[in-house]
């Protein structure tokens, strides 16, 4: 793939003005697809968990998931969405291999939910209110895997398989309206954007959220329009974008590239474009079809949705808090000053330390490692800190430090086996041999060795030199593989000593 030209950031941004737009789709954790009973869930053998609705077969009809409409009505509350009174459903008509019935059932001009809003506050402390056009009820696709050829996409590819399982997965699509004045807050704005939808869902339970499978995917819209001319610019759409520093990343290399066209007098394409994490760039796709492109019809075998008043408030009085109110709950229960709070909200670590909290860790010590050296090994690898290690296995880790059993050091250890998929703490621990020696014999064994090798160490420390323990400590740590607490061997060196 050539290496498109980019302008620098802030030239990009002294000449032209960036105008936003977000569509994400949120895959909700119902126990079955949106119009079939076929099971719902991630995994499993390839279409294995399908029915003949999912795959479009004569005679088979759509039943609406009751579960799925009670789900994307609490979102569009949260979302301070007003509830359609009556909502239908249309078929989307295109065709593409994992599309089975060669439409979508998804909702048009009479979605479930619309005219929203949610703030969004950046590390600047800034809030950006963020306004939400509709929230709309749909069905996902299935999944194409293009093998042969040199980018894993279908140009070039040798042939394609398709899973259906995924096929019928109930969506809901939250759409934002045209989102300006972010200035050189737009990719970290499109970041917390993200962020906070994820929080909403999470906080409501109505899908599993994990970007790196999919559950949360952001199509991010953007144009430039030069500065002062008041007239907008062609946009993109970067496609199906599915961690948090990717919509950053995404955003701002946009942002770069169409400033180098625009600069030089070329035009952008109205055009979906696809993010390549490996080399932080983004490719053409197909040219952007406009909705009157799609032949939209209401759906003939679905009746409209009519939730009633009743079902509205009862939904509405079972919200969770918002998660503005959550932060400053969160912040004064953990005791975080205000710079180590707003870290983690940047981060996106707020709610895998929340998880972690929850599994019975102190908040300072899961703010250590989610923060430290899982973020560490992270950026290294170019992934988000959430795709390494689940809340529960960083509980465990610190569970056993805090028994006496690790130290950080070999913490560190056994938490790369847990990222190599090695098993769990416990498991990595055992496998390893990892656990701290806490046998005074064998300590002291060590320490006598070291102290044959330095005879003079101990008339050092008799002399009030208590420093030359160091290197009896040291000796004894290398020699034990950092499996001896280097304080109870201080304490033993002290005592040989008679101090």
């Amino acid at each position: 793939m050539a290496k498109a030209e980019l302008m620098d950031y802030d030239k990009a941004l002294e000449l032209f003005e960036p105008v936003l737009g977000f569509e994400v789709h949120v895959e909700l954790n119902t126990k079955t697809k949106m119009f079939s009973d076929a099971p719902n869930f991630f995994g499993g053998e390839p279409n294995t968990n399908i029915t003949p609705v999912d795959l479009g077969l004569p005679g088979s009809l759509p039943v609406v998931n009751e579960t799925a409409i009670r789900y994307s009505i609490s979102l569009g509350l949260a979302l301070g969405c007003q509830i359609a009174e009556s909502s239908r459903f249309a078929r989307k008509n295109y065709f593409y291999p994992d599309l089975a019935k060669n439409y979508q059932i998804s909702q048009f001009d009479e979605p479930i939910a619309y005219e929203g809003s949610v703030d969004v506050e950046l590390a600047s402390g800034r809030v950006v209110t963020v306004e939400i056009e509709r929230a709309h009820m749909e069905e996902d696709a299935g999944k194409l895997t293009h093998i042969g050829g040199a980018t894993g996409r279908i140009q070039g590819a040798e042939y394609s398989l398709v899973d259906y399982n995924r096929a019928g997965v109930p969506l809901v699509e939250i759409v934002t309206k045209m989102i300006t004045g972010a200035e050189h807050d737009a990719p970290e704005l499109a970041k917390a954007y993200v962020s906070t939808i994820r929080d909403i869902i999470v906080s409501l339970g109505i899908s599993d959220a994990k970007m790196e499978r999919g559950n949360i995917r952001c199509d991010a819209n953007i144009s430039l329009s030069p500065r002062g001319s008041g007239k907008l610019g062609t946009r993109t759409e970067t496609k199906n974008v599915n961690s948090l520093r990717s919509v950053e990343r995404a955003i701002r290399y946009e942002i770069q590239r169409q400033a180098a066209i625009l600069a030089k007098g070329g035009t952008i394409i109205q055009e979906t474009r696809h993010w390549h994490e490996d080399t932080g760039q983004t490719s053409a796709g197909r040219p952007k079809s406009d909705a009157d492109d799609y032949r939209y019809f209401p759906e003939p075998d679905l009746l409209p949705v009519v939730p009633g008043i009743a079902l509205i408030e009862e939904l509405r009085a079972a919200l969770p808090e918002a998660p503005a109110i959550r932060r400053k709950r969160l912040k004064e229960a953990w005791s975080f000053s205000d710079l180590e709070f707003q870290d983690v909200v940047n981060a996106g670590l707020l709610v895998e330390i929340e998880e972690t909290v929850a599994e019975g860790a102190m908040a300072q010590s899961a703010r250590k490692w989610w923060m430290g050296e899982i973020a560490r090994i992270a950026n290294e690898r170019g992934v988000d800190a959430a795709t390494l290690v689940t809340p529960i296995d960083v509980s465990s880790l610190i569970a056993l430090i805090d028994s006496g059993e690790l130290t950080d050091r070999l913490a560190r250890q056994v938490l790369e086996g847990v990222i190599a998929g090695e098993g769990t703490p416990s498991a990595v621990v055992a496998a390893r041999g990892l656990k701290v020696v806490s046998d005074d014999g064998a300590l002291i064994a060590a320490i006598d060795e070291a102290l044959a090798a330095q005879p003079d160490v101990l008339e050092k420390i008799r002399d009030g030199k208590v420093q030359a323990a160091g290197a009896v400590i040291g000796a004894v740590m290398k020699a034990m593989k950092g499996t001896a607490d280097a304080a109870r061997v201080r304490e033993l060196v002290l005592e040989r000593a008679g101090q």
